[in-house]
């Protein structure tokens, strides 16, 4: 069972959090803290009380902006710690999601909070202190993948994708109407989809072989043209993209 902090400086928004964590069955307590300053001197009291004491906290569910220590700060101020409590972020800005990967983040979810999608926050912490989740996870929709805007889940065609874009753990998708933010390395989207025409051109992107409207070489660099963007091949990556693509349909 996790022991939680929630931590926001919004009255409202700390307990519906507080409400969300409590209804979850692998939250065993939950306390609530309405800034920062509060939540670094709740954090070291339950330090120093050891791992098994009464105080202590397994994660913080922690809001990015507030006045004075933010949540950035806080979450920087922990790196520094020799067992710190894992952080989740719960923020309605989606700029510092990258930001919050450096920093070690569980997760990072975003304002409006929906049960759903703090449930799935809570199975990323229960699963990295080796806690076995307690709600079953279905299988994803291989055809296409979830992405967070504004709080709403919407469902990308992985067909729609055009390239992505390697951002620390993260990864930018590309489609012809916008780019979308997700919690998942390139690597991984990479097994997950070479299957369906996806090719690694960089260590920084992938790009799906049907949308690639041009190939061009310039004085010995190559770089192909995916959604309207130019983007370069790395030579180690030159000679299985040309023939991919001469054998494309």
């Amino acid at each position: 069972m996790l022991r939680a902090l929630a931590v926001d400086d919004e009255r409202p928004s700390l307990e519906e959090l507080l409400y969300l964590l409590s209804a979850d069955p692998r939250i065993g307590s939950v306390e609530g803290a309405g800034d920062a300053t509060e939540a670094l001197r709740r954090i070291n009291r339950a330090l120093e009380s050891g791992p098994g004491g009464p105080e202590a906290i397994d994660v913080v569910f922690l809001d990015i902006n507030m006045p004075g220590l933010d949540g950035l700060d806080l979450a920087r101020l922990l790196t520094g710690f020799a067992t710190p409590p894992l952080v989740v972020f719960v923020t309605a800005h989606e700029d510092f999601a990258v930001q919050a990967f450096d920093l070690k983040a569980v997760d990072y979810v975003l304002k409006p909070v929906r049960k759903e999608r703090l449930a799935e926050a809570v199975r990323r912490a229960a699963e990295r202190l080796g806690s076995a989740p307690r709600i079953p996870v279905h299988e994803p929709d291989p055809d296409h993948i979830p992405v967070e805007l504004g709080g709403v889940t919407r469902f990308v065609a992985v067909d729609d994708i055009t390239h992505v874009e390697a951002q620390g753990d993260y990864a930018r998708l590309h489609t012809d109407k916008g780019s979308h933010l997700v919690r998942i390395p390139l690597s991984t989207l990479e097994d997950r989809w070479r299957y369906r025409g996806f090719v690694r051109i960089h260590r920084r992107h992938l790009v799906a072989l049907r949308h690639v409207g041009e190939l061009r070489l310039d004085a010995g660099t190559v770089s192909v043209v995916v959604g309207g963007e130019e983007l370069q091949v790395s030579r180690r990556h030159t000679r299985e993209l040309r023939d991919l693509l001469m054998r494309r349909p």
